[in-house]
């Protein structure tokens, strides 16, 4: 299921099979079973590029699908299992209005210059522009670590506009409000932050730090590439919250469990 969700986030763009089994930490021999399958399924295209290999989701089978599942699994009725889902010129959409904001998202650490980073740009993807992501450091480097812009890159991510940059810059006017601020390090989280406007809600969701690792380059990839899968497992979990159906202390429990591994099963 990860490895299909993977292939409908990049869309045309389409991802090769290294870059799913680094994100998702799947053995070759396995991915290669699973992306046979959803090709078998007709759910999943390939196309050889000189000695690359892009898959792409086909979207028009997957819609047709889900579209399948939810006439089978709800009599037509797709409202019983999504609140707010109906049918409208004969398409199914979101009825429901905060379906439509866009929730500012701020990942905090101490240089802003990998963890942080990374975070960021995998809420700009796995968000699906409904959340936006920034990003930022108590003390930042001044740099956007080049072993981080490396693993973006070869993962497809869009790195224009990433920078280091302090944390004072969302606390001032004019600003982004910021609706949830996230801290991905363990001395960030044990700082005094600036008082953010609009009171997001906030979580600590520590994971190691890769740019301490020290090694062969392959080494300090792997280093990265476990930061980003497990980054991506919990950006992932929380982007597919049922926000709009929770209360305030419903959503910080769920908050907190994601940073506790609680929900990552």
């Amino acid at each position: 299921m990860d490895a299909f969700l993977m292939l409908i986030e990049a869309g045309d763009r389409g991802v090769t099979a290294g870059e799913i089994a680094v994100c998702l930490g799947i053995q070759p021999s396995l991915l290669s079973h699973h992306l046979n399958e959803l090709r078998a399924a007709g759910l999943a295209t390939c196309e050889r590029r000189h000695r690359t290999v892009i898959y792409r989701v086909d979207l028009g089978a997957a819609g047709r699908m889900i579209g399948f599942l939810f006439e089978r699994c709800t009599g037509e009725r797709p409202e019983t299992l999504l609140p707010g889902f109906k049918i409208e010129d004969g398409r199914r959409q979101m009825s429901d209005t905060t379906e439509n904001h866009t929730y500012n998202v701020l990942f905090l650490c101490t240089g802003n210059s990998a963890r942080s980073i990374i975070a960021e740009s995998i809420v700009n993807r796995v968000g699906m522009g409904r959340f936006k992501g920034f990003s930022a450091g108590s003390h930042p480097a001044g740099q956007v670590n080049p072993h981080a812009l490396t693993m973006l890159s070869k993962m497809n991510y869009s790195t224009e506009g990433l920078r280091s940059k302090n944390w004072d810059e969302f606390a001032e006017p004019g600003a982004p409000v910021m609706d949830f601020v996230f801290t991905v390090c363990d001395n960030a989280a044990g700082e005094v932050c600036p008082i953010w406007p609009g009171q997001p809600m906030s979580a600590h969701w520590g994971v190691p730090d890769p740019a301490a690792v020290t090694g062969t380059d392959a080494e300090i990839g792997v280093a990265f590439a476990e930061t980003h899968r497990m980054l991506y497992n919990r950006i992932s979990i929380f982007c597919n919250l049922p926000l709009a159906s929770l209360d305030r202390l419903a959503l910080q429990e769920r908050l907190n469990d994601i940073g506790s591994g609680a929900d990552a099963a």
